[in-house]
């Protein structure tokens, strides 16, 4: 018979107000990621917020609802608020409150800057934690707390932090692992029993006819067997419906979030893993977002592998899986084909996220490939029609993937390899790829640029 932990988990139950109770001025506070920021103990240090002071909160993609503390302290006199990947959420707390910061990261790295404090912090460049809080499912019987739909760098915060505060939201899936997916009542000081809010799901989004038409270029790199990794949007749903129509079998998944498109997928039989050479017959993730019905479909599901983003992300076990195809999205691209992601000039609208762990694994696997996927051109909010692809980026803007990394990049008007290419052939395509109103303009800036011969002009 197992033992049973119904005891120790009375004497670490308390309310949300008890367990904040270890914070004091000065310290350093992690919130889980996405779904597993809490709801009850962030109201519970936000009541606080008149006793403390320089208190530094750190997370990343801040789903709703908005973090009270936050909310509370619009102008970060007590709260710092540190987000390691901008989400809708996040943008807006940033407009509008002055404590709110982007903090940069390379996710498959990150567990390092939390798990490497204590022995070498210098290396790091980490702080220990005094409390590290996370929304978990209730606890099973052999005494552990899920993690369900947000692993990713959760273990490492745990080992970092003093003190562990676990959130019981009975409405988190369990998802069965792969490796950290959990944490044992022993590790855990603090259980709150919170009020079981619903988990944020994301909104559906109809794909455009430009999104169809880059994911049929997409299409084009998908064979059976593939291994796919796909980033958010609708563009890369859409390329989940479409393998759906197609006589494409055996693909199989290996992906830093999972979303809808792989439910979908395994479900229609079109994806199975079986050809996968690491972790065949299993989807990997690290983290999820998408609809509720996903998250019905994640608990205890089996044909999931649920990992730390440092396993998921590493760049050489990347390198290691066979026929990967990673498709991620970007914002623009300069006519020296760098890519920026992230950013409209310096605000900040997501992050690099695992964007260029993905890049570099997926070109180093036998087979493999990396698309990088953008619309031509956007209209901003007067009618006016730009172009995504630019000579040169707006000051402040990030580059998220530098040009010698890049390998594919799809628009509406299709694809082109980068690979091996002097700055002029990589204008020269770029230019097949951009909106025909906009080519003659890029085409005189790159000559100002001296990247550009006019015999190299494509009819």
């Amino acid at each position: 018979m197992g033992r049973d932990y119904s005891q120790m988990y009375r004497e670490r139950l308390c309310t949300a107000a008890e367990a904040v109770q270890c914070i004091e001025p000065g310290d350093w506070v992690d919130y889980a990621l996405f779904n597993g920021k809490p709801v009850a103990c962030d109201k519970a240090l936000a009541d606080r917020k008149e006793e403390l002071e320089d208190i530094k909160i750190m997370t990343a993609v801040t789903l709703p609802p908005i973090p009270e503390v936050v909310m509370r302290d619009p102008k970060g006199e007590v709260f710092t608020y540190l987000d390691l990947q901008f989400s809708a959420a996040s943008r807006i707390m940033q407009d509008k409150c002055d404590g709110v910061f982007y903090h940069p990261v390379n996710f498959g790295e990150a567990e390092n800057y939390f798990s490497g404090v204590w022995d070498d912090p210098d290396k790091y460049g980490a702080v220990p934690r005094k409390a590290f809080i996370v929304r978990t499912a209730p606890m099973d019987k052999n005494g552990y707390f899920n993690f369900g739909m947000h692993n990713s760098v959760t273990y490492a915060q745990i080992k970092s932090a003093r003190n562990v505060i676990v959130e019981v939201n009975t409405n988190i899936p369990v998802c069965l692992g792969g490796a950290r997916e959990q944490v044992h009542i022993s590790e855990v000081d603090y259980i709150v029993e919170s009020e079981n809010e619903p988990l944020f799901a994301l909104p559906s989004v109809e794909p455009s006819e430009v999104d169809r038409k880059i994911a049929e270029h997409v299409m084009y790199h998908i064979q059976d067997g593939c291994c796919i990794q796909l980033g958010i949007g609708a563009m890369p749903n859409l390329v989940g419906k479409m393998i759906n129509q197609t006589d494409l079998k055996d693909l199989g998944g290996n992906t830093e979030m999972l979303v809808d498109a792989y439910m979908e997928m395994w479900e229609s039989g079109k994806m199975n893993g079986k050809r996968k050479n690491v972790d065949d017959g299993k989807i990997t993730y690290t983290f999820a977002l998408g609809s509720q019905e996903l998250y019905d479909w994640m608990d205890n599901n089996s044909a999931l592998a649920s990992y730390n983003v440092g396993y998921v992300n590493h760049p050489l076990r990347l390198a290691g899986i066979d026929n990967l195809i990673s498709i991620n999205q970007a914002l623009e691209v300069d006519l020296y084909s760098q890519v920026n992601a992230e950013s409209s000039g310096p605000r900040q609208i997501s992050g690099n996220g695992g964007m260029s762990d993905f890049v570099l694994g997926a070109y180093w696997s036998k087979g493999g490939r990396s698309l990088i996927c953008l619309p031509s051109t956007y209209t901003s909010k007067d009618g006016t029609l730009h172009s995504r692809i630019v000579p040169s980026f707006a000051p402040g803007t990030i580059t998220t993937v530098p040009r010698q990394f890049v390998n594919i990049i799809v628009t509406e008007y299709g694809w082109e390899s980068f690979k091996a290419t002097s700055t002029w052939v990589r204008t020269e395509k770029l230019i097949s790829l951009a909106h025909p109103d906009f080519r003659d303009e890029l085409i005189r800036e790159a000559e100002k640029m001296k990247i550009w011969r006019r015999t190299n002009k494509i009819e």
